[in-house]
């Protein structure tokens, strides 16, 4: 990755700076979407800058939606680091203000576009699947009504610190799943979580303070659509452990099948498997048809 957009310029990596006073950096004030491409095209690009426009309007930033000038940043950049299929990052930052806590609305906010290779998904993951580790720390309280997409991410990154101290986890190389403070469950460290049991899907409510993902949003349509049976509340750890199938939701990774739990080193190992170690009917039905929605030519799984 050698260049960046910044507000609209092609910027070398190296080059790219904020202010010291803009109020991402000093206070966390500010949101950004994960998406990825499909034959060099956003994938759902409208429902990001929708949750991208909300959140700035909360937080008194200046944004209006403009997804063609967006795709034509996406693609300027695509070219200039020699990518056909990226990672897309799209961060809008506050902008400068004084020191202190902001009274009213910021007027010039930063707006940086990052894109990288998309990271290695082998196609093992779509049918063997991945395990999944319950980690101590737990999901934080939102920072609003809902959570927001946002530049804090102490949270996670203190998930993901924990995680790589479990050998087993690191060998499987695991999602690690946050619970509530009251033990319910809430999400994984960048991803949305579904589970399946006697025909139905169920998933954490947002009340838990989870993200509202997109992709987790895209799959509810779906189940809706198809007249698959889908509840949204607060579940157990234990929920999982009698799952028909589980699966775990992301912009990047679509939908993967967790094949295995794994709980607290204390409580004892090894992994409790699910869906006989596969991808399980639900879950690739559901696969299927968000590829479709996303842009993905080749659909079929």
């Amino acid at each position: 990755m050698k260049y960046t957009m910044m507000n609209g310029q092609l910027t070398e990596l190296k080059q790219a700076a904020i202010p010291v006073m803009d109020h991402g950096f000093l206070y966390g004030i500010g949101l950004f979407e994960t998406f990825r491409t499909y034959h060099g095209k956003p994938s759902i690009l409208g429902r990001h800058l929708e949750r991208m426009a909300a959140g700035c309007n909360e937080l008194g930033i200046p944004f209006t939606a403009d997804p063609d000038e967006l795709e034509q940043w996406i693609a300027r950049l695509l070219a200039a680091n020699e990518l056909e299929e990226a990672y897309i990052r799209y961060t809008v930052s506050a902008g400068e203000e004084l020191l202190g806590l902001p009274a009213g609305n910021y007027s010039e906010p930063n707006h940086i576009v990052f894109a990288k290779p998309l990271p290695a998904m082998p196609d093992e993951w779509y049918e063997k699947g991945k395990a999944l580790q319950l980690l101590r720390t737990r999901r934080n309280t939102p920072e609003g009504q809902v959570r927001f997409k946002s530049l804090h991410y102490m949270n996670n990154i203190l998930a993901k610190r924990e995680l790589m101290q479990y050998e087993q986890a690191v060998q499987l190389q695991a999602e690690g799943l946050m619970l509530t403070p009251e033990g319910h469950l809430a999400e994984g460290m960048v991803s949305n979580l579904f589970f399946v049991k006697d025909g139905m899907v169920f998933t954490p409510e947002l009340s838990t303070g989870i993200l509202p993902g997109i992709t987790r949003e895209v799959v509810l349509e779906a189940c809706k659509e198809r007249k698959i049976p889908v509840t949204e509340g607060r579940y157990t750890w234990e929920a999982l452990g009698g799952a028909d199938e589980i699966f775990m939701t992301s912009s990047i990774q679509e939908l993967v099948p967790i094949t295995a739990i794994l709980d607290l080193p204390a409580a004892g190992y090894p992994a409790l498997e699910i869906s006989q170690g596969r991808i399980g009917p639900m879950t690739r039905e559901l696969l299927h048809l968000y590829r479709i929605k996303a842009g993905r030519r080749d659909a079929a799984t």
